[in-house]
């Protein structure tokens, strides 16, 4: 059963806009990652995934990201809109996040535009910022996306939602 969606108000989105399937969009804003007191990733040329109930996902294009810090994980999964993605674990000092950042090396045609570019759970990250505003994850630990104050839901993932 779908939920009523939250109006929006000035200067925000519903997700409940957002498209399914989901819209690929370029974004300028400022999207840092933080991990063990050190800036993993900072880009003005992220992309996000808009999909009807979830916050934006956000795609941040390798060269943005200081690789060093990931380890390619076992672990893949599959997505019915981009493909096969491949995880990464991030390791900076002596901390660990296993599994924690993925990307699509092979995304599907409409999706190729975030070929290699890694997306991260921000519940595992000390801090994800979009646009200088510290991100909230997604309801749920199982989606990747990220809620600020921009965005209005209800969102997929919080309790009840799995059938949305």
């Amino acid at each position: 059963m779908r939920p009523a969606p939250i109006p929006p108000g000035p200067g925000q989105e519903s997700v409940w806009d957002y498209p399914r399937p989901p819209r690929l969009e370029e974004t300028s804003k400022p999207i840092q990652i933080i991990f063990n007191g050190v800036t993993i990733a900072d880009t003005h040329r992220a992309k996000r995934v808009l999909e009807t109930s979830h916050p934006p996902t956000y795609y941040i294009p390798p060269e943005n990201i200081k690789m060093e810090y990931l380890v390619a994980a076992e672990r893949g999964s599959f997505c019915e809109w981009k493909g096969q993605a491949r995880y990464f674990t991030v390791k900076v000092g002596d901390r660990t996040a296993t599994d924690v950042a993925w990307s699509y090396p092979n995304p599907t045609p409409t999706f190729a535009a975030i070929q290699d570019h890694v997306a991260f759970y921000a519940h595992a990250m000390d801090a994800c910022y979009v646009d200088g505003e510290k991100a909230q994850p997604q309801p749920g630990n199982f989606y990747g996306g990220w809620v600020t104050s921009d965005i209005v839901g209800p969102f997929k993932g919080e309790p009840g939602s799995w059938g949305w």
